[in-house]
């Protein structure tokens, strides 16, 4: 019975963190696959939609440049924020504890 908080510190800082690392690394390559990031960028000089008649090769390499770059941009934008949101969650996670136990004590 006296041993239970050590149990929940022990799940809290050491099993818990390294779990939710573990999810957020599949979620990160989830989020790599969803949005074809490695991909587009493997496939940069590629024409776009695999367009190889005489005329438009140069045109579709340029215009899969131009479309492979914004969609690019736009996944790493998108990464980031979903860096930022893992990052706020981790550190929410591990800060919850402490301050259910210090908020009540905290006058206004």
């Amino acid at each position: 019975m006296w041993r239970l908080p050590i149990y929940i510190l022990k799940f809290w800082y050491l099993e818990a963190p390294f779990s939710l690392v573990g999810y957020f690394l599949n979620l990160n390559k989830s989020f790599f696959n969803a949005f074809s990031m490695l991909l587009m960028v493997k496939t940069f000089f590629k024409p776009w939609k695999n367009e190889y008649r005489e005329g438009l090769v140069k045109f579709s390499v340029f215009m899969g440049i131009i479309f492979k770059t914004l969609f690019i941009t736009a996944d790493v934008f998108l990464f980031a924020v979903l860096l930022f949101f893992e990052l706020t969650f981790f550190i929410a996670f591990l800060v919850f504890p402490i301050a259910i136990f210090y908020l009540p004590f905290i006058k206004l």
